[in-house]
Formats: C-alpha cells, structure tokens, sequence
C-alpha cells in the first residue's frame, strides 16, 4: 500500500507550529508496511483541494487531517466529498452526539460538523466535537481527522490503525499499553531503544503524561523490557494502562472518602485548578491557598517567619510548615504544599527547576521531598511539579515511604 498524508494548517506552513502529525503517522504507517510517500502541509485557503485531488490518483491512502472545525476555511469535509464524488450528508449519531455537546449552539455553523461524504463512515473522537470519518475515493482509501493533537492522537490509534490494518487485510497486533511520567519523550525514546531496540516502541506525548505503546515478539518479552525500563526511571513512573496520576489520586480520595488541602507557590494554582476539573470534585477537594508571597506564607498558612529566615521559602521546612497550615486552615485529611523556582531566574541561590514538595495528613508524619527538575520553561517546571504531586500523594496515603521512592527516580 503507498499512502500520503496531508497536514492542514497556516500556523504549520508559515512555520509558527511544528508538524508531528505527519511523523508520528509516517512512523506508525511504516511499520504496518505501508509505504508513505509523501508528507504535505497546505494552509487553511482551499489548496487541500488540489493536492489531495492529485493523490488520489498517486496513492492507495490518504490521511488528512486538520479543517474539520465549524469555520468557513474549514473545508475538509467538503474538499473530501467532492473529490470522492459523494454529497455531504448529515450523520444522525454525529449530529445527536453534537446536540448532546453543544445544546443550542449545535445549530449554524457548527451544524458542519455532522456532516459527511455520504457512505463514509463515522471515526468518533471522544476528546473534541468534529468526528473524523473514512471511505474511498476510487480506489483510494481517504481517512480524516480533526488536527488537534489531544483529539487527533487518541483517535488515529484507536481507530485509524485497525482501519488500515484491516485494508491491509492484516491480523490485530499484540500491543500493551502504558502511561509515562514526568519524563521528556526524547528521553524515553532513548531509554526504551537501549532496553530493546528490536521491539516496537511508540510514543504519544500529552500535557502530564506520555502513553507509551509496545509491541512485537512475545508478551514475555515485552513485559521483561518495560521491567528494566521502569527500574531506569524508578517507582510510579511507568504504570500499566492509559493512567493518568490526577485519576489515580481522586481513585485512591474516593475510596477512601478522604479530603485534600493544596498550598501553592511556584505552580500559582494548577493543582487546584487540576483538583477540580473533575465532575464532583467537592467530594475530596476542600480548599487551596496560593500563596507566591513570604508574606502570605506567614501570616496565612503560619510558616514562622524564623523558618523564612533560617532557611528561605524554598526549602524542606517551608514546605512542611505550608502543607501542615493548609490542612490545619481547611480541616483536611491530607495536604500538599508546592514552593520552588519555576524560572527563568534563580530564586534565593536556587537554580530553575528546584522544587520542594511536602505531604501532611492521616496518622503520618509530614514528609518532604526536594525534586530538581529539568527546565524547559517555566510551564515545563509547573507540570512536572503537579504530576509529581499527584503521584506522591497516592503513594503518602497508601503508606508508602516517599522519600525513598523519589531517591530511585532518574531523569526527571
């Protein structure tokens, strides 16, 4: 099979964002034995029309993605369908699933975003309103799929690959899945080449997390190489499954029907704000208090200002003295304090990425940590220190020595 992909997008052909989509599908095409020969990036003006009416006559699949969404230079769905010889028609599960979504504001422009090539077939993207779909043109295979990662990723593994594999007349692979923290992919993808290069390996990057796919030659083998993986990264930071360490810890709150306090310095409130994404979250989130200065750190979570002075606001017996006033301010079972340098300056001698973690709660001693982080900018630093807390956290409730699990971590 030869395949091209096209990447709709001005941001990515004025250079403003770098394509991934077109590598990480070239990647995972090629080790199905589909030849790609040809990756194009187009703008958001209409000109997919003709390159894509171009392959079709070239290849046997093309991949599109981007130009899905409810704006007028939002023409994918449009260009596909007459390039395929098909009217765009209304699918009804798309559209009930948009009403579902949307309420009122399903109707106008974003009713576009129902319709497709009329027997195509429906991808369902579980992450954004705009499906996906696929059919043929002819002879050629056309999938496409909305272009932001977060909905783009999920839907290309989950879907688009069983739908080629299937063209391909090939049988399921044996692929396990697994979640990564706290590591930078370049990282992992080093790491994982050294343990077995003559696996499969794959990676999907997202904001607090890396999903981590292996596949290729026998269940033993596989498991025995993400074993030694994970005793290069340490405890917790590789666990089976599409974890997510936010999802972990509400698990661990809700069955034991537990409360969580947050105070905050260097992160300026994403642990709260990630506490409470979630449906419900009243249940074990009681109340965060961010507090970036000394001043607030003493007079409000009563961190003694000879604390401060002896030792700085970025240091083990701030962060104790911070998680100990927020739990005591909010009456929780447990708490978390943050305080560190998120960058890009040093802060009281300490470099960028220095950041101190503490934990107080249940019949427990307060435990705290010192996590030196690598800096890729301060949003970089602020996630790191917000999965990790999450991590750490689960780990402090189910009795686990914290300490000592942060001692076997590498590369964070």
């Amino acid at each position: 099979m030869k395949a091209s992909i096209i990447v709709i997008g001005t941001e990515l052909t004025r250079g403003i964002i770098q394509d991934k989509h077109g590598a990480l599908i070239s990647r995972e095409l090629t080790r199905l034995g589909v030849h790609v020969s040809e990756i194009v990036a187009v703008p958001d003006d209409g000109s997919v029309s003709s390159v894509l009416s171009a392959l079709i006559r070239s290849s046997d699949l093309v991949i599109i993605t981007g130009g899905l969404g409810p704006t007028s230079d939002d023409m994918t769905r449009s260009v596909i369908a007459e390039a395929a010889g098909k009217s765009l028609v209304r699918d009804e599960s798309s559209w009930a699933e948009l009403l579902k979504n949307l309420g009122e504001k399903a109707y106008g422009a974003n009713a576009k975003q129902a319709m497709i090539p009329e027997g195509f077939k429906v991808i369902p993207n579980p992450n954004g309103t705009a499906p996906g779909f696929y059919g043929y043109g002819g002879k050629t295979l056309l999938i496409s799929l909305p272009g932001p990662p977060r909905e783009m990723d999920p839907m290309f593994y989950s879907s688009v690959l069983p739908i080629v594999r299937e063209a391909l007349d090939l049988p399921d692979a044996e692929r396990d899945e697994y979640t990564s923290f706290i590591t930078a992919e370049a990282k992992l993808e080093e790491l994982y080449e050294s343990v077995d290069p003559s696996l499969d390996w794959g990676t999907r990057f997202q904001d607090y997390k890396i999903s981590l796919y292996v596949a290729g030659k026998t269940k033993a083998a596989r498991d025995d190489a993400v074993s030694r993986l994970s005793e290069m990264l340490g405890r917790h930071r590789i666990e089976e499954g599409g974890q997510d360490a936010l999802d972990m810890l509400v698990s661990v709150l809700l069955e034991r029907h537990a409360t969580v306090s947050v105070a905050e310095s260097c992160t300026g409130g994403l642990l709260s704000e990630l506490l409470t994404s979630r449906a419900g979250s009243s249940a074990y989130m009681l109340g965060s208090v961010t507090s970036y200065a000394a001043s607030v750190k003493e007079h409000l979570l009563g961190v003694r200002k000879s604390t401060i002075d002896m030792f700085g606001t970025v240091s083990h017996e701030c962060a104790i003295e911070m998680a100990e006033g927020v739990r005591k301010l909010t009456a929780s079972d447990y708490s978390i304090s943050v305080t560190g340098v998120a960058g890009p300056d040093i802060d009281e001698g300490k470099s960028v990425g220095t950041v101190y973690l503490a934990f107080a709660g249940g019949d427990r001693k307060s435990e705290s940590v010192l996590l030196p982080f690598s800096s890729w900018g301060r949003a970089s630093v602020r996630r790191k220190a917000a999965v990790t807390a999450f991590i750490l956290l689960t780990a402090f409730i189910k009795g686990e020595d914290v300490p000592e699990i942060v001692k076997s971590w590498n590369y964070i």
